[in-house]
């Protein structure tokens, strides 16, 4: 019941195309009904009454009701597509509203594949339900209810057969439909492994082509697209004998009314007139039931897609605003106080072990580390991608859940490790970090992330498409092109996750120049594997395992700290050298 409130808020200004549907279709249903009982009239009494005139006036009449009946059917299906079409765009809307709300932790949750699926195909299932509900699940059941009661007055016999045959026809579909919906509700899962499928082929066609796996990505679909196809073969088997047992039931049917009609006007307990009315109503009910079958089929389809929906739109973002947040952060001081983190709180083992940091305002500070350490983990609780698990993180003395979301993004920039830019130009790509910024502004932080270099040579120069993914730029320009995004925030925070490994040497130096020359007043946090990036920062954090295992600077480290040794000796060749002396000697 809650799913369908869910889904049903999203109607919104489609509610009054809701209402009207169902009317028009009601309006369809008794004109339609009508017909046969002045056919009947027509046959009894113009036909054998040689009465010309009354067949003309009642044709006319006939005329009138089929014309009514036709701008009722018309006016059912536009203002039908119109709720359903409408009722799809708002349920798209609400998901990616939520989608937008969801902290990393929400994201984790559904996979990418599986979010496009439940925005395209589930949202699709759940429009031509809702088309089916308002129209065919309004008609069918009316046009039942009708032609059964005209059908009891015109003979209560007849009509007893008519009930007894839905009764036995109903009873059948519903353990059909009954058994077909489980498959149902498991195709939709395939469709996520499909999609995902199709995705990452594409989005890493290069891979693909670069390792000759075109046959592997062959098959891998065509396993996704099998599953999907046998899962359904499975559902339509169960429904296959609807049709059949329906056919069967119809015919049967018409044979008794026809035996049981003869018998009655032979008796003149019925007259011609009645029976050619009859027959048309066990069309029209047995017709009925066969559609309102379809309908459950349809709501049977889309009831695993609605959940799917549904998951999206309730899901409740696990970072917030607090209820009366922060707007100011004062200046660029951090600060972990007995951090614990982990990604599920149900884990064994944390991600993050007691941090304790004091970064001021304005330090240069550079993060080393093995794979694996935890040094984009860390530096994702300073903006709060994430939130802590025990202990606090504070940003200019501030516990950063106590700030507004919004304004703590924004004083604290983040060039992720994996860089991403859209489809636009240059300019576009760049506002993004301030949409008003002026063309000046932009120029200037490209020149501070050394972009300026390759962006002057391209032909259109900040103009330039940047192609979706940004294909046609290298891994550095992608790189600096992000930095000069994230210094257009004018940040009190600055952290480059990886940000410059793209970059040779020079240009890396460079831009660490500009950092100190140009933001001295920001606090600036460097992740990178190289020490050479690190070196020259006021100080560096070496983390090992998820623990600070050295925190000082690059010459007391060397000192004093095995782990950073030992990757400066490995990076510089002095490692190697060494060895090699010592196997002279």
């Amino acid at each position: 019941m809650q799913m369908l409130k869910t889904l049903l808020k999203q109607l919104k200004e489609y509610k009054m195309a809701s209402i009207v549907t169902p009317l028009f279709m009601i309006g369809e249903v008794i004109c339609e009904m009508l017909i046969p009982v002045y056919m009947g009239f027509i046959v009894d009494r113009g036909i054998y009454a040689g009465d010309v005139s009354y067949i003309v006036s009642t044709g006319g009449r006939m005329v009138i009701i089929a014309l009514l009946g036709l701008f009722c059917g018309i006016g059912g299906g536009v203002f039908g597509a119109k709720a359903s079409a409408g009722l799809a765009k708002n349920v798209r809307q609400a998901m990616n509203d939520s989608i937008q709300k969801y902290s990393f932790s929400n994201i984790d949750k559904f996979s990418p594949s599986s979010l496009v699926t439940r925005m395209t195909t589930d949202v699709t299932n759940i429009q031509n339900a809702y088309q089916m509900i308002l129209r065919t699940a309004v008609r069918a059941p009316m046009s039942m209810i009708v032609a059964m009661c005209l059908s009891y007055m015109l003979s209560p016999r007849i009509a007893s057969i008519y009930l007894i045959a839905v009764i036995v026809l109903g009873v059948v579909m519903f353990f059909m439909m009954r058994s077909a919906n489980r498959y149902f509700q498991k195709v939709f899962e395939k469709y996520d492994s499909l999609n995902e499928s199709v995705q990452e082929n594409v989005s890493a066609i290069r891979a693909v082509k670069a390792f000759v796996r075109e046959d592997y990505e062959i098959s891998r679909f065509q396993k996704a697209a099998n599953n999907i196809y046998l899962m359904f073969v499975k559902a339509e088997l169960k429904l296959a004998g609807n049709m059949p047992i329906a056919q069967a039931t119809i015919y049967t049917v018409i044979l008794l009314i026809s035996w049981t009609g003869a018998h009655l006007i032979v008796g003149s307990e019925l007259t011609t007139g009645a029976l050619m009315s009859l027959l048309t109503y066990c069309m029209n009910i047995l017709m009925s039931l066969m559609m309102l079958s379809m309908v459950f089929v349809m709501i049977s389809m889309s009831s695993a897609s609605a959940r799917r929906i549904v998951e999206v739109i309730e899901e409740k973002p696990d970072i917030v605003n607090p209820e009366h947040p922060v707007m100011e952060i004062p200046d660029g001081r951090v600060q972990f106080d007995h951090v614990w983190f982990a990604y599920n709180k149900n884990s064994a083992e944390p991600v993050l072990k007691d941090i304790n940091l004091d970064i001021h305002s304005g330090e240069s500070i550079g993060i080393i580390g093995a794979t694996g350490s935890s040094k984009s983990s860390m530096v994702n609780l300073i903006s709060r991608l994430y939130d802590v698990t025990q202990g606090s993180v504070k940003v200019g003395g501030i516990d950063v859940r106590d700030y507004d979301v919004k304004a703590l993004r924004d004083a604290v920039s983040v060039v992720l490790q994996n860089n991403v830019l859209f489809t636009g130009t240059i300019y576009e790509n760049l506002r993004w970090g301030n949409p008003d910024a002026t063309d000046e502004e932009c120029q200037e932080a490209c020149r501070m992330a050394c972009a300026d270099e390759f962006i002057d040579r391209m032909p259109e120069g900040y103009n330039t498409m940047i192609t979706q993914g940004g294909t046609n730029v290298s891994g550095g320009q992608k790189q600096r092109l992000c930095i000069a995004r994230a210094l257009l925030k004018k940040p009190k925070v600055l952290i480059l996750d990886d940000s410059t490994s793209a970059c040779d040497t020079t240009t890396d130096a460079k831009i660490r120049k500009s950092f100190r020359e140009d933001i001295p007043g920001a606090t600036k946090l460097i992740i990178s594997q190289r020490v050479s990036s690190v070196q020259d920062c006021d100080r560096i954090i070496v983390l090992n395992e998820g623990q600070i295992d050295g925190f000082d600077t690059h010459e007391a480290l060397l000192e004093s700290n095995a782990i950073y040794r030992d990757i400066y000796d490995s990076q510089t060749g002095l490692g190697n050298d060494a060895a090699d002396f010592d196997a002279k000697e």
